[in-house]
């Protein structure tokens, strides 16, 4: 079993989708099943944070646009 909470958005994307095939497969025990849950929350947290980012920068750069005089009514919040 591989951790991995840092990498790319669409590699953390792409293990919480096989975490979520795994702990579908009710043939996994117990101790797997909670290890690849916490694992899952691990990746979760991290997408969420970088999405958190990504926002932030958007936010940023449209208002850089509108305070260059350049209208951004066609992008909705």
């Amino acid at each position: 079993m591989k951790k991995k909470s840092e990498g790319s958005f669409e590699d953390m994307l792409r293990r919480l989708e096989e975490i979520s095939g795994m702990l579908d497969n009710e043939s996994i025990g117990l101790d797997e099943a909670i290890s690849l849950y916490e694992e899952g929350i691990e990746l979760s947290k991290t997408c969420y944070s970088k999405l958190k980012e990504a926002e932030v920068k958007v936010t940023a750069l449209r208002k850089s646009l509108e305070m260059d005089g350049e209208p951004s009514d066609d992008i909705e919040e």
